[in-house]
């Protein structure tokens, strides 16, 4: 026998109603839906929307900045997030908690990754090398080995409450300086090339006009919608894995 809330209502007036479930599932995955039709729309306006073509040796790679800048601003969500429940484990040491700040990590490491991937070929094409000695660069590379060795730690440890604990004390500093090297220290650096570093000013008082501002927010939060979705299956795998262990 087919459940109720499973067959197609018909309203009425004759218009077809979604199944319940087909709703329930709309509404409770409605912002991964989001997610997918802003990074499509970012990938399509990023590349065929008009951009300003008159900003100097940026010129078209501006349009980089629908994906390089984004990548950054969801690295930082999720290495936010997992701060967050590092402090959490510590407070309370709920396994879960610690299952969520790692997997959060790892998928905030690969965010960054394409981020400096990204910066890496946007300054081959407007520098004229792929990476030179730049205080926000250097910053984001150090900090990035920094959350690599994070994980040599948690893989070093067999014990699952003495590595829960110590990854999150480990946490507990790697953040502050972490956004001490990719955020405080560039802005305090005399000269840089990156924007918004040393003593060059930010895209939004140059060259991000209304046409990039159309596609730059919007692609954003698809981009951070994207990493947290990736991120919580990633705990959920972790949580599996875990529990199977135990058992």
């Amino acid at each position: 026998m087919v459940s109720e809330n499973v067959i197609p209502r018909i309203h009425p007036l004759g218009i077809k109603i979604l199944p319940l479930t087909a709703v329930y599932i709309m509404r409770k995955n409605w912002w991964k839906i989001l997610s997918v039709v802003l990074i499509v729309y970012a990938i399509i306006g990023g590349l065929l929307m008009p951009a300003p073509d008159d900003i100097g040796i940026l010129a078209k790679t501006i349009r980089n900045l629908h994906f390089h800048v984004p990548m950054w601003f969801t690295m930082l969500i999720l290495l936010t997030t997992s701060y967050v429940y590092g402090i959490k484990y510590l407070n309370k040491g709920n396994p879960m908690h610690d299952s969520m700040a790692s997997s959060f990590v790892k998928v905030a490491m690969v965010f960054g990754l394409m981020g400096l991937a990204t910066g890496s070929f946007w300054a081959r094409f407007t520098w004229g090398t792929w990476w030179i000695e730049d205080a926000k660069l250097n910053g984001a590379a150090i900090g990035m080995l920094i959350y690599m060795a994070y994980y040599i730690l948690r893989n070093s440890i067999d014990d699952e409450v003495k590595r829960g604990k110590f990854s999150a004390v480990y946490n507990l500093f790697a953040f502050p300086i972490f956004i001490v090297l990719i955020i405080i220290y560039p802005r305090m650096a005399t000269t840089s090339l990156h924007p918004a570093s040393g003593d060059t000013v930010a895209f939004s008082s140059l060259d991000l006009d209304n046409n990039l501002r159309k596609v730059f927010y919007l692609a954003a939060i698809g981009w951070i919608l994207l990493g947290v979705w990736i991120a919580t299956l990633r705990y959920r795998i972790t949580e599996i894995n875990r529990k199977d262990e135990e058992i």
